[in-house]
């Protein structure tokens, strides 16, 4: 009976092992998915700000002889603030993603170490259970050990079974007698 209980937690330890393994590659998945997101964005990054400096550049000196004539406070400012919101845009989405590939990372590190704590036990209960039945055999080898002498003696005596189905000895009537009360005599070898 102990044997099947032992067996069935080894099965559900098992299917824990894989159900484990399953969630921590979908874990692996989405954090690479996201690492190559973040990759993929920081190689952008270049081009948009050189194509948004290049749009810029471009209608910089039409937007300058305006500033020159309408005088140049106002423009300069509105480039600024633009640019300046742009900026921001580009700091709070990379913050954003900073943030989920920390946490990514968080629960990665809690998945393997939740990995990591059902390995250890089920090698700590496959250990006990082993150690159990090794005494529990040791005891039963043990037992049967004393069970082979008695028989060994057995097969070296004279006995057989009588006809009313009790043992019959060939008893060697001038040994030494035994016993509290002297009533057993030693039974001849064979």
């Amino acid at each position: 009976m102990q044997e099947d209980e032992l067996t069935a937690l080894i099965d559900k330890t098992a299917t824990l092992m894989v159900h484990y393994e399953r969630r921590g590659a979908a874990i692996d998945s989405r954090l690479q998915a996201l690492a190559d997101a973040l990759q993929g964005l920081a190689l952008q990054l270049p081009a948009v700000v050189k194509t948004s400096a290049d749009g810029a550049l471009q209608t910089l000196p039409a937007e300058m002889s305006s500033l020159m004539r309408d005088g140049l406070g106002s423009s300069i400012g509105d480039y600024r603030q633009r640019l300046d919101s742009a900026s921001g845009d580009v700091e709070k989405t990379a913050q954003a993603l900073a943030g989920q590939i920390g946490h990514l990372q968080r629960l990665h590190r809690q998945l393997i170490w939740k990995t990591l704590g059902a390995v250890v036990l089920a090698f700590a209960l496959l250990l006990a259970g082993s150690v159990w039945l090794s005494t529990h055999y040791t005891r039963v080898i043990r037992d049967n050990q004393l069970s082979a002498e008695l028989l060994k003696a057995y097969n070296g005596a004279d006995v057989t079974l009588c006809d009313s189905g009790t043992l019959c000895a060939n008893v060697d009537t001038r040994g030494a007698r035994h016993g509290e009360r002297r009533q057993y005599l030693p039974v001849k070898p064979r």
